[in-house]
């Protein structure tokens, strides 16, 4: 160590070479910090008094701890016992992951499904595990959390603000267990993260003169049925991932060609009815094939089980086409605007957008049900317009 190094900071007395190099006794860091050496271990010792009585807490060997860390260690017990409290109480704080770990898995009980605990540690395990995850909690400063966040807070500002959000709830749940003396660092940083945009993120989308072409393209490919059917439901339909991926057999009256998607799975919290085109019946003839109409969901993976909800994406992304499937609904907005004399509020109705006041809603007795009829019928003409219409298999996924 120089010596500007011991007059800056004349409690650190050793250096890492010199604890490799001790011999049997104890030996003084200073601050109350020792290594103790005999002949089977060489360990860390915070030694201090506690109600007139001295007294030591081990820190680990020096083998597990390094010199700075058994020097962290110790000024965080030092501050323990300038505040009342007792550092030999004061349990071995775990590293980020483990306790954020155990602090979601204790949570399970509260989530709304398996899927969404799965998803809030997908965002801990992309973003924050590989940076402060073998940290120790008691170890993680505002630097730290400003090393996960600043490379997405302005690419991915949606994802960042829930990282920060649940690196802040882990770090304040290590405070009430004893393992940090501070509160999450997360709501220290102010200016030292840019402004994020406002401006929201539009799905991307395919123009409509485009789609015909894609889906003929998309039937060439080697996807399973199912995923080829459901992408090609949702074209035509122009409703959400979820909505389709949830779609039950029963939800489907073929007689009267529609589909009824419950409240429950719509962003409005509304049933919406969706016309089905001829072209969605033949899908939903195939799909019915393909499990000998015993199946529940309409587009399955497996008996019982619907497709993830990567899967329609995964294709997308396999053919390279540069959009995803919430854009479709985009791409049949700007078809019905440009190709179609369609009245906005029935075009808009077939999305299941709500666009009147309230004031208006209050009035309205009609769905637009039959002049929406006539539009999807002709989306489909169009969707079919630069492809062949293409039967799916009626047997296997």
């Amino acid at each position: 160590m120089r010596d500007g190094e011991r007059k800056k900071h004349p409690e650190h007395q050793l250096t890492p070479l010199s604890v490799k190099r001790l011999g049997p006794g104890r030996h003084s860091d200073g601050g109350g910090l020792y290594v103790l050496v005999d002949d089977s271990s060489r360990r860390w010792v915070f030694r201090y008094q506690q109600d007139g009585r001295r007294r030591d807490k081990g820190l680990g060997s020096t083998r597990d701890v390094t010199l700075s860390e058994a020097r962290e260690k110790a000024r965080n017990l030092r501050k323990v016992a300038r505040d009342g409290g007792d550092p030999f109480a004061v349990r071995e704080s775990p590293e980020f992951e483990k306790a954020a770990r155990e602090f979601f898995e204790g949570r399970k009980s509260s989530w709304k499904n398996e899927k969404h605990k799965k998803q809030v540690l997908a965002t801990l395990e992309a973003y924050a595990f590989p940076s402060i995850g073998r940290m120790r909690v008691d170890t993680i400063g505002p630097d730290e959390v400003l090393s996960v966040l600043e490379p997405i807070w302005t690419a991915k500002p949606e994802t960042a603000r829930r990282v920060r959000q649940r690196i802040g709830i882990v770090l304040d749940w290590s405070k009430v267990r004893g393992w940090r003396t501070t509160p999450s660092p997360t709501r220290e940083l102010g200016t030292a993260l840019a402004k994020q945009s406002d401006a929201p993120k539009h799905h991307t989308a395919l123009p409509y003169t485009d789609v015909p072409g894609f889906i003929r393209d998309m039937h060439a490919t080697g996807a399973m049925d199912a995923t080829k059917g459901a992408l090609e439901w949702l074209i035509l339909s122009a409703t959400r991932t979820n909505e389709t991926l949830g779609a039950r057999l029963s939800e489907v009256n073929a007689k009267a060609a529609t589909w009824t998607i419950p409240g429950e799975r719509m962003k409005s919290g509304k049933p919406h009815v969706v016309p089905l085109s001829a072209r969605a019946l033949e899908i939903l003839d195939a799909r019915n094939a393909a499990h000998s109409g015993k199946g529940e969901f309409l587009f399955e993976h497996s008996p019982g089980k619907p497709l993830s909800n990567m899967a329609m994406l995964t294709l997308m992304k396999r053919m390279e086409v540069g959009a995803v499937p919430h854009g479709f609904r985009s791409s049949f907005r700007d078809w019905a605007a440009e190709k179609t004399n369609a009245p906005r509020e029935v075009a808009e109705a077939c999305l299941a957008h709500i666009v009147e006041s309230k004031a208006e809603r209050a009035y309205k007795r009609t769905d637009f049900l039959a002049k929406r009829k006539k539009l999807m019928d002709d989306w489909a003409t169009w969707c079919a317009g630069g492809a062949k219409v293409i039967k799916l298999a009626e047997r296997g996924r």
